[in-house]
């Protein structure tokens, strides 16, 4: 199994960027597919999350109105587009896939977001 983020840089207020997971080893049809973001110091939240069919969408408050979450399950693929990004949202953004049912979860290895002027 593996989740593999890109996408990740350093891009200043106001920027944008589009994070990329690519799944492998796992049927990635039948997971729900998160974003969650760290930053130093701070604990490990939730961004977005979009259902297996990608039919629902969840997104965090502070990101809502600027982060959109998609996927391509022909491409084994989950996005997350990042629009007006602001100093704050600054952390290390990880993929997670939790299986629809019964156990079954893994995370990204994690891609570095730095906003910055």
């Amino acid at each position: 199994v593996q989740l593999v983020e890109s996408g990740g840089g350093l891009v200043q207020p106001g920027g944008s960027l589009r994070l990329s997971c690519a799944a492998s080893g796992f049927t990635f049809s039948r997971y729900h597919m998160s974003w969650y973001r760290q930053a130093p110091g701070k604990e490990r939240e939730l961004v977005a999350a979009i259902t297996s069919r990608g039919d629902s969408t969840n997104t965090a408050d502070s990101v809502k109105g600027r982060f959109t979450i998609s996927r391509d399950n022909a491409k084994n693929t989950v996005y997350l587009q990042m629009n007006s990004l602001k100093p704050e949202d600054t952390a290390v953004y990880y993929c997670y896939a939790r299986r629809e049912l019964g156990p079954g979860s893994w995370w990204g290895q994690g891609t570095q977001v730095t906003v910055s002027s």
